[in-house]
């Protein structure tokens, strides 16, 4: 009697459904082109899903991609089918293979497995995958290799497994949750049930974050409720240094001559005769200076002071000068030039 398989863990359960989310695609494609039946291919990929799914706890998970291929490989409906399938017009190479053919060469541009990973997954040695692989390998009308068909159908199926259509993307999804939901032991399997599911995890990760409303832009009211108060301050210290400060209406402010220093400021008296009406107050000063007989001497005092500083005398610019002086290099007069 053989033991149950260990449930998984809620880490391992996250790790399994990661793997299972990269693998799902392309192991239905291969099961859909190995089977030619779509409905066949489901149900083999369904079967190893489970299969897998109940030992990946016994497994490293460098392990899990071999496993879950060979399991996908064994099953019967991949392995010996049935029925003689129907493929499409461009993948119609593919219905004149042999079931082993079909297979190692779909495990190679579906799977895209190296030659040493294919044939381990397939139970077989590397040059037995190798010969498997030639007799799968499209052929020109002389027989040959021909590579130009061999990538148009990789490309093909590639196309395929890139361009599944929703409905089995979801399909695909509701086999991955109700495989990890089996697999989880039951104390954890009730949370699920309730609406903690990886499906549901997942959506919950992919919904956007809200979006924050824009912030709004100030109005008018914003302004003056924030300017009123640096206003009233203003205001406030405008006042005060008005208050703590003297201003002075004397034109003299400013020039020393105000009478508001510690120097004491008093007007002398005049001591001149005043004058009789419509004389002139200078006249007689005037007058005195007029009859002084060093007045010319007093009107020329620049120039004696000049005189009596040694200054030299001035050029008499009153004769014509020369319009060209003479050259430097011109000869100098001697007694010599007499003779």
């Amino acid at each position: 009697m053989m033991a149950a398989p260990a449930p998984l863990s809620p880490a391992a359960a996250n790790a399994l459904s990661a793997f299972l989310r990269g693998v799902e695609r392309r192991a239905l494609v291969v099961a859909e082109l190995q089977a030619g039946d779509a409905a066949v291919g489901e149900r083999a990929v369904a079967v190893a899903m489970r299969a897998f799914a109940g030992h990946a706890a016994q497994l490293l998970m460098v392990e899990w991609p071999a496993r879950f291929w060979g399991l996908l490989c064994s099953t019967p409906q991949l392995l010996k089918p049935t029925s003689p399938g129907n493929w499409e017009p461009a993948f119609a190479h593919l219905g004149t293979l042999a079931a082993g053919e079909r297979l190692a060469l779909l495990l190679r541009i579906g799977a895209g497995l190296d030659e040493t990973a294919a044939s381990t997954v397939l139970g077989v040695d590397a040059t037995a995958y190798r010969q498997a692989l030639a007799g799968a390998c499209p052929v020109d009308a002389d027989g040959h290799p021909d590579a130009a068909s061999w990538r148009a159908l990789a490309e093909q199926v590639q196309a395929l497994i890139r361009d599944l259509s929703p409905p089995r993307l979801q399909q695909l999804e509701q086999l991955r949750d109700s495989v990890i939901t089996g697999a989880l032991p039951a104390a954890a399997a009730a949370p699920t049930a309730a609406g903690n599911s990886p499906r549901v995890e997942e959506e919950r990760r992919r919904k956007p974050a809200p979006r924050r409303k824009p912030a709004k832009p100030w109005t008018l009211r914003t302004w003056l409720l924030l300017c009123l108060p640096l206003l009233l301050l203003a205001v406030v210290v405008l006042w005060w240094w008005r208050s703590h400060t003297v201003v002075s209406t004397d034109p003299d402010a400013g020039n020393g001559l105000v009478d508001n220093g510690p120097v004491q400021v008093e007007s002398l008296p005049d001591d001149s005769p005043p004058a009789g009406p419509g004389e002139d107050p200078h006249a007689a000063a005037d007058a005195a200076m007029l009859a002084d007989p060093a007045l010319d001497t007093a009107r020329d005092a620049d120039f004696h002071a000049w005189y009596a500083a040694g200054g030299p005398i001035p050029v008499d610019e009153s004769q014509p000068q020369p319009s060209r002086p003479e050259p430097a290099g011109a000869a100098l007069e001697t007694a010599d030039a007499d003779e």
